[in-house]
């Protein structure tokens, strides 16, 4: 049968679509598979000769990528978040990280802007999650766009808090220590590594199965909703919360001349009439907005968000510890349950003193508040946080005696979904 000239032209235009799905399915399939180049995932699936012939073959995608747990600390200042990342850092197969968005910060919105919704913050979004993104995937260098100075040959002394990472103190990092040496101090590391090469950097991050980020700079949970619906980064997050009453005490002491004015209520009892409220009330807002969201079970979160609540680590921190590797997939290694024996049991006025470390009476430093605060200033915050503290459920305190009155507890045991 022939066919005329006009009819195989219109077959082939018809096949174009087709044959464009085709590849376009086709690539996909390969680059949900092996999205980037890094052959630390390489032969970890249950069919190990399949994946190792597939390294083989796409020497230019990373294969099986899904076998790698990337994990977000979602927090807010002084809600126990640079203990809560320890937790995490211990284990040998996590490369942590502890804030590197704080350059983003530095560069995008080195003023605090008092408008959630500002043209700086939007960007500040967007830009941390493009800098996550390239973490999360060993992709060290994008970091260079935001130190400054500007690191030269991939060399830098200017990471913020470098010490705080086990992975960022060793080799192949670092040869100051050996692994003998067990638990580094944070300015031991800053003082005996030399500069931080991110080249090396960047090889210990393809070594270790999973990276762990902290961050108390990105507001909500539905801020990385892009992130977590990418199947390529596997990404896990888990919000720490904290009663904002014992948040508000803590940075009253931490940030004394941010906070100088709430000193002030505090030392007269008299409340300042240009008290700047939304220190409070933006942390209220945004707990309940990422809580409520991470509770309601939406379909993208679902096993992928864990909501923990301080006291609860603080008051028994090894079963809540073993909850959250549990819901990430790690084992609790012995390394881990020595820290955390090692650094729960601290003395409380050395916790006080040194605002940024991990070593503390963890029961004593949940309940803090109760004797740093005024019974006026407690009932100011139960009163405009109301909606967040009923859900949390963080009960209230309904005089001056209750509140001093440390055997009674504050924290209804009530159950929040810890893991979706």
């Amino acid at each position: 049968m022939q066919c005329s000239r006009k009819t195989v032209i219109l077959l082939a235009l018809v096949s174009i679509p087709i044959q464009y799905t085709a590849m376009k399915i086709l690539i996909d399939f390969y680059v949900h598979k092996c999205p980037f180049r890094n052959l630390l995932n390489c032969g970890l699936g249950q069919d190990v000769k399949s994946f190792d012939r597939m390294c083989d073959e796409y020497p230019y995608f990373s294969c099986n990528s899904s076998r790698k747990t990337n994990i977000l600390i979602l927090a807010t200042p002084r809600s126990g978040s640079s203990f809560f990342g320890q937790l995490l850092n211990q284990h040998s197969d996590v490369f942590y990280l502890f804030e590197p968005l704080y350059h983003v910060q530095k560069i995008l919105m080195p003023h605090a802007t008092p408008s959630r919704y500002a043209v700086e913050h939007k960007l500040m979004l967007k830009a941390s999650r493009d800098l996550l993104r390239s973490l999360y995937n060993c992709d060290l260098y994008f970091l260079e766009r935001y130190i400054k100075p500007r690191p030269a040959k991939h060399t830098t002394d200017k990471l913020f808090r470098r010490g705080a990472s086990k992975a960022l103190c060793s080799m192949p990092v670092c040869d100051a220590f050996s692994p003998s040496d067990g638990n580094i101090e944070e300015g031991d590391c800053v003082r005996k590594c030399a500069s931080l090469n991110l080249t090396l950097a960047t090889e210990s991050c393809r070594e270790r199965r999973h990276m762990a980020i902290k961050t108390v700079r990105i507001p909500e949970v539905n801020d990385l909703k892009a992130l977590i619906e990418d199947p390529r980064l596997n990404l896990k997050v888990i919000q720490l919360v904290r009663d904002p009453r014992g948040i508000l005490s803590s940075r009253i002491e931490t940030f004394r001349d941010t906070y100088r004015l709430w000193r002030i209520w505090r030392a007269t009892g008299r409340k300042p009439y240009n008290l700047d409220l939304t220190q409070l009330t933006t942390v209220c807002d945004d707990f309940l907005n990422s809580v409520s969201t991470g509770l309601s079970r939406p379909p993208w979160l679902r096993g992928r968000y864990m909501l923990v609540r301080y006291e609860d680590l603080a008051r028994n921190p090894l079963q809540k510890s073993k909850e959250v590797y549990e819901f990430l997939g790690l084992s609790m290694e012995k390394n881990v349950v020595d820290w955390i024996h090692n650094n729960t049991k601290g003395n409380y006025i050395e916790s006080a003193v040194h605002k940024y470390g991990t070593l503390r009476d963890s029961a004593a430093n949940a309940e803090s508040w109760r004797l740093n605060l005024s019974y006026e200033m407690v009932n100011y915050t139960q009163t405009v946080c109301k909606h967040i503290l009923d859900k949390l459920g963080y009960k209230a305190v309904n005089s001056p005696e209750d509140q001093k009155n440390m055997s009674l507890s504050l924290t209804e045991d009530k159950t929040l979904i810890p893991s979706l």
